[in-house]
């Protein structure tokens, strides 16, 4: 990338602004008030007008909602029929939307009086029966009509009364005595639980009016459904000359909002931005075309890529180069100076098939134009790890399934998704091939490899977590060895040792020490023998030499930080605890495999045969139940529980159990599903930002925007 300024005379601003916008490359940079006697430019003529008109068309693609995809072809939009066609469906709109707006009061306004009405419909009492009495008084409400009864009976200051209820609505009349005061049935009903209702004041029978109400509110729905109509008309004739309105008022709009990011003065101005450094030189025979020599383009300073956390720059000035050796040098031109620490903006152009794990990226943040994108790698990296967590081919055509359906509905981000869903699915799907083809935990076939959740597989168990260790191993040095590329590149090698060279270090030699023979009596046998139980090859450790080897080695690499980098080296032992944090992925696979045998266990039942040393052997049919009990009461298998489905018989009973057996089933694996995309995935995001990311990538970039516009609806005059 390169830093190039634009300066010329405001006499051709607009030609300027016109010929970069169009050649769409140049990604502009707010003035900073660095150049003294400039001043941030303003809106070019017309700004206002521009924008108002395409907060209208906004607001009117908001109304008839228009989604984007009622346009095939894009088309030529003059300015004046703009302006004219804009106006009338502005005018149309607003008075449909207008009378649907009042027609939705409308029909509100009848519902809520048709929900005050309807109680006293349901009490079946005329409504002028329930007010205007001299000597009564009247309360109409919700309650319990023993309730009211019983304090009406023992109220001071009434001398009869009369309760009518229905259906929840209880309307109380009483007459009180002659010194009692005013509201003394109110008073009596105080500590009842009662809702009291107002009397609506209407002549008619409150079941004639709630029907009244509802002939109402039916005509009004008719007319509602009218203008709905009208305005779908409208929608279909109107969208498409909205869209192309909105899109070219946009870049009407961008153009003459430009020089709010210009430095200017009262006849020039200075636009300052980043360009691919190989279209500079058709950027700046564009704008000599366009405007002569009325306006000079420069190349202030070149960035070249490296992924130190640092990009380094080259000055450019008066035709001639020279290289800066740190970020922050200096770059003066006859336009003013730009500081090297400005980072160029960014463009991730990974491959097609790995641009959905930008997302997964950009989640921490985007990376710097001087970083290494690791987006190829979480690519490699993420669905192995999920796919080994999960491991069964039934859950990972479901993945599968799921991330197509996001695929094929959304875009953006959702589609992203999708698109890594699958991914993890297919990887899922091949572990679990591995694993025995299970299939919502039932083995379809039998493989050397277990999950190490049957009994006596112990030993799977502890050898997965031993290949959690190494695979962390591998994917914590590739992290440790692109950033001593990173520093190599920029800094000198003692630098890059202290800096990188001391972690590759004290990894590696910790991690040879631990799995040689050296003090071998004090390790963990399941350290060399679950090497042995996955690969098949006898292993006892790495030579004792090799051991004392890594050792030293590691002790180089704590004096190598110590010297460089003191404040570092509390953290000596990191790179053990960072391996032993990849352990969660064996974890999860034990719980998410235990977790589907489990739900398997309870639905259909197992047993465990060879006294205990087997697998677990689901039994699924009572016929077989019967079988596996007879060889359970002669000692030759562990019947471990019957099931609920393998209760069947031809009774209500055995109906009840094969139904709740079939929904805890499904259920169940519903569940383990869904905890094993937020086990999984969290997990194995996690190990990504924590474990890796932090051993060489900080992130940061603002992403390459430059000034112009793909056109979707609108074609060039």
């Amino acid at each position: 990338m390169s830093k190039v300024s634009v300066t010329g005379s405001k006499r051709v601003i607009d030609d300027v602004i016109e010929a970069a916008y169009e050649h769409h490359s140049l990604h502009v940079t707010d003035y900073d008030e660095r150049y003294e006697g400039f001043e941030p430019g303003v809106s070019l003529d017309g700004a206002e007008e521009v924008n108002d008109r395409l907060v209208t068309v906004r607001a009117l693609e908001s109304i008839l909602d228009v989604e984007g995809d009622e346009l095939d072809a894009a088309g030529v939009l003059e300015d004046e029929a703009l302006k004219a066609e804009l106006s009338e469906i502005r005018d149309r709109v607003n008075e449909l939307n207008d009378r649907r707006d009042e027609l939705r009061a409308s029909i509100r306004d009848r519902q809520e009086e048709i929900d005050r009405l309807e109680p006293f419909a349901e009490l079946g009492i005329e409504l002028d029966l329930l007010r205007a009495y001299d000597s009564l008084e009247v309360v109409v409400g919700q309650a319990k009509p023993d309730g009211i009864e019983a304090a009406l009976a023992d109220a001071d200051g009434i001398d009869a009364f009369e309760v009518f209820s229905s259906g929840g609505v209880v309307a109380a009349f009483a007459r009180p005595a002659a010194d009692a005061e005013s509201g003394v049935l109110q008073d009596a009903l105080v500590g009842i639980d009662i809702a009291i209702l107002e009397v609506p004041d209407a002549g008619a029978a409150p079941s004639e009016y709630v029907s009244e109400l509802e002939r109402e509110q039916a005509e009004l729905r008719a007319d509602l459904e009218e203008v709905e109509s009208e305005l779908t008309s409208v929608k279909e004739e109107a969208a498409g000359f909205l869209l192309r309105a909105e899109e070219q008022l946009t870049i009407e709009a961008q153009k003459k909002e430009a020089p709010l990011s210009f430095a200017t003065t009262e006849n020039a101005f200075v636009a300052e931005g980043w360009i691919p450094t190989d279209t500079y030189s058709d950027f700046e025979a564009t704008l000599a075309e366009a405007v002569g020599d009325h306006a000079e383009v420069e190349e202030l300073e070149r960035a070249s890529f490296t992924p130190d956390g640092n990009h380094h720059s080259e000055s450019v000035h008066d035709g001639g180069s020279g290289s800066a050796s740190e970020s922050d040098t200096e770059a003066a031109t006859d336009g003013g100076h730009v500081t090297g620490d400005e980072e160029p903006p960014v463009v991730q152009d990974n491959p097609g098939i790995a641009s959905p794990f930008e997302l997964l990226v950009r989640a921490v943040n985007r990376p710097k134009y001087s970083e290494f994108d690791p987006t190829l790698l979480v690519f490699l990296t993420f669905p192995l790890m999920f796919g080994f967590m999960i491991g069964d081919v039934g859950y990972g055509v479901l993945y599968v399934a799921m991330g197509a359906v996001l695929y094929a509905k959304f875009d953006g981000a959702m589609r992203d998704m999708g698109s890594i869903a699958m991914w993890a699915g297919l990887f899922t799907v091949l572990f679990g091939v591995v694993f025995g083809g299970d299939l919502f935990g039932y083995h379809l076939i039998s493989t050397e490899f277990s999950k190490g959740v049957s009994p006596g597989a112990e030993n799977w168990a502890l050898a997965w977590l031993v290949f959690s260790a190494l695979f962390g191993i591998v994917h914590l040095n590739l992290g440790f060895a692109l950033s001593f590329i990173s520093n190599i590149q920029h800094h000198s090698f003692k630098h890059t040792m202290y800096e990188s060279g001391s972690w590759l270090l004290l990894l590696n030699g910790l991690w040879a020490w631990i799995f040689s023979r050296h003090v071998g009596q004090a390790k963990p046998d399941f350290l060399f023998e679950g090497i042995t139980t996955v690969t098949g090859v006898a292993f006892t450790g790495l030579p004792t030499e090799v051991g004392i080897a890594g050792l030293a080695a590691a002790g180089v690499g704590a004096l190598l930080l110590a010297i460089g980098e003191p404040t570092e080296l509390p953290e000596v032992l990191s790179p053990i605890v960072n391996v032993v944090s990849y352990a969660r992925i064996t974890a999860v696979l034990l719980a998410k495999a235990g977790m589907a045998v489990a739900v398997n266990l309870l639905a259909f039942g197992a047993y465990i045969d060879d006294g205990g040393e087997g697998s677990f052997h689901f039994i699924f049919t009572p016929s077989y139940l019967a079988e596996v009990q007879e060889h359970a009461a002669a000692g030759e298998v562990e019947l471990v529980f019957a099931g609920l489905t393998t209760a069947f018989e031809p009774s209500t009973l055995g109906v009840a159990a094969l139904v709740f057996g079939v929904f805890v089933a499904i259920v169940g694996h519903i569940v383990v599903l869904l905890l094993g995309i937020t086990a999984a995935g969290i997990q194995g995001v996690r190990l990504e930002y924590v474990e890796f990311f932090n051993k060489f990538y900080e992130g940061g970039g603002n992403e390459y925007s430059p000034f112009g516009y793909d056109r979707q609806y609108t074609a060039e005059e």
